[in-house]
Formats: C-alpha cells, structure tokens, sequence
C-alpha cells in the first residue's frame, strides 16, 4: 500500500527542510514542493493562476500515485485551510493509499526568530512574517496530525513523521 504525506504548516515552520529529510529516510519516495509549482515571473496570484497550480499539483501527484516506482509520496505546501486540503485530496486517485495529514506547527516567538533568520540572509522579504503569524490560529482547526516543531530538530519532526 502506498503512503501519500501531505506535509502543511506556515512559511518558516521547517516544512521543506523536514519532507527533504524524509525523502531521504522512506524507501522509494518522491517528494513535490506545492511552492515549485509557484516559481515564476511575473509571480501572480488571481482565480486563473490559483486554479492552474492547484491542477499542476493534482497532476504531479496523482502521476506519482500511479509509477509503481513509488511507495511514498511527500507533498508540503503551505495548507492552511481545510478547503485546500480537501480540493486536492478530492482530485487523487487514493485507492490503496493512505494519508498522513500532517500541519507542523511551532510557538509564536520561534516562527518569528526562525523567519528573521531568513530576511538576514536574504532568502524570505520583511512580510513574510505577518503573514505567517497571522497563519498560526488557522492551523488548529484543520483536520491534521499537529506536530509541534518549536523544540525539536528536523531530524526528530522527520523520525515523529515516521512513526505515525
């Protein structure tokens, strides 16, 4: 039976750095990163670019899905409403898969040191922090699994992960 890990949570909260550490611990995995399927310029964001990306992701994964190659499929994206989740679960072709819902959260004060690090390094803007603190509240209603990251490694998130 295949797995399929929907790995959610705000910017900053170690969502790619841990579904890359689990790639790399599951066999047969195949990991897609919704943000790639936002990677262009100009970066616009309307109903026509939110419905393309949502489709180019349902592709992806539904393609993953059906290569026997596979066994684990890792998806992380920013999902911070329940809707998105089931939009795109809705468009998979589940049959003898199981999902591993997943939000990764952390405290407050963490998120904010963890994205300052980032603007310091040039890698996130200034706003990225309003947006992801506004985000936290969002997290506990969603049908998930809640991993707390704020005093665990990535490699223990991953080793948690595992474990369900």
């Amino acid at each position: 039976m295949k797995k399929i890990y929907f790995i959610g949570g705000t910017m900053g909260v170690g969502k790619t750095t841990v579904a890359k550490l689990l790639k790399n611990s599951l066999n047969k995995c195949v990991f897609l990163d919704g943000d790639w399927c936002w990677d262009m310029n100009p970066f616009v964001v309307n109903d026509e670019t939110r419905k393309m990306v949502i489709d180019n992701i349902c592709y992806l994964l539904n393609q993953y899905l059906k290569c026997s190659v596979y066994e684990n499929i890792i998806f992380s994206w920013v999902m911070h409403e329940q809707s998105i989740i089931d939009n795109i679960l809705n468009q998979l072709d589940l049959q003898n898969c199981e999902v591993k819902n997943i939000s990764l959260i952390c405290d407050k004060n963490h998120l904010i040191q963890r994205l300052q690090k980032d603007i310091d390094n040039g890698i996130r803007n200034r706003d990225i922090i309003i947006n992801s603190v506004q985000r936290i509240p969002l997290y506990d209603q969603l049908n998930t699994i809640k991993i707390d990251t704020t005093n665990l490694t990535p490699i223990k998130v991953c080793d948690k992960i595992m474990e369900l």
